[in-house]
């Protein structure tokens, strides 16, 4: 399919690791056919929740190769590339683009985190330097910092920047910049307990880390709303929310790993600073996976 209409539900997919710290490439092969079989629309690697904060270029670049290569064409695969620093942003991306991901994910800068012109200056450039579409990424919670209205105007008519992963949970900032939508301009949903809202604004689907757990009720969900069944996809949202809440008890992705793991996908593996899960918020997550019908 061609990426730049991508719609649906693209699974924020986690890194697994052994126990040794090294990328567990068996279970994620399990993982990804395991998205595939249940109807994931895309998949999303090395995402905040793929943890690639911690991880070193050799690793980012085995795990994009491994993905593109596993999936072969059945779904898209677009590759978190973000950096606060525009010159790695662009390499990233140039590299990603070479092990064939079809599309990139890029941030607003952290950190040193620069000023609108800076910020529009570092997401232009990367976008002015690939041949494959990119996704803007604006989760100010993570970077300290927000695409402005009037950046995401500009950048929405740059013909490689495709759509904008909104994850600031803040609706009126997506009321803000719905108008910019069209075919060659979407909107996906950061914030899993946001995704049907966010559709109704006009989104495409959801960039989701409760799709790691539930990948067929996700897709189930935008579908429904796609097709334009608005009270089965509002019925799926709003059921999903005790386990949606668990997912975040504590900061992504130390929650949807323990999940993956109760559901005997992935050892709970994690590298410093995150660390396994403390006990009053994995009871909580395991009653809301009960719930859910997720474990017994």
């Amino acid at each position: 399919m061609d990426v730049r209409k991508l719609e649906g539900s693209i699974v924020a997919l986690v890194t697994p690791f052994s126990e040794d710290g090294s990328v567990n490439f068996d279970q994620l092969e399990r993982l990804l056919e395991f998205h595939v079989e249940n109807g994931t629309d895309a998949i999303l690697t090395l995402g905040t929740t793929g943890e690639s904060a911690t991880m070193t270029d050799e690793e980012d670049n085995s795990v994009v190769k491994f993905v593109v290569d596993h999936v072969a064409g059945r779904v898209p695969v677009i590759a978190g590339s973000g950096s606060n620093c525009t010159a790695v942003q662009t390499a990233k991306s140039l590299t990603y683009q070479r092990l064939g991901a079809d599309a990139v994910l890029i941030i607003s800068p952290y950190y040193n985190k620069s000023n609108e012109e800076g910020i529009y200056q570092h997401l232009k450039h990367t976008a002015d330097a690939t041949d494959i579409p990119c996704i803007l990424y604006n989760i100010p919670g993570r970077t300290g910092c927000s695409i402005s209205v009037r950046n995401v105007e500009r950048l929405a008519a740059h013909p490689n920047v495709m759509g904008i992963k909104e994850a600031s949970g803040n609706m009126a900032y997506a009321a803000s910049i719905a108008h910019c939508l069209s075919d060659d301009f979407r909107l996906y949903s950061g914030e899993d307990a946001l995704t049907v809202p966010l559709m109704a604004l006009g989104g495409s689907g959801t960039i989701s880390v409760w799709a790691d757990v539930q990948p067929a009720l996700v897709h189930e969900m935008c579908r429904a709303y796609l097709d334009g069944d608005a009270e089965r996809a509002t019925r799926i949202q709003v059921e999903g929310q005790p386990l949606i809440s668990a997912l975040f008890g504590e900061v992504n992705p130390i929650p949807v790993k323990e999940a993956l793991a109760q559901m005997g996908l992935i050892d709970a593996n994690y590298r410093l600073p995150l660390v396994p899960m403390s006990e009053g918020p994995k009871a909580a997550l395991l009653d809301a996976m009960k719930g859910a019908g997720l474990i017994d």
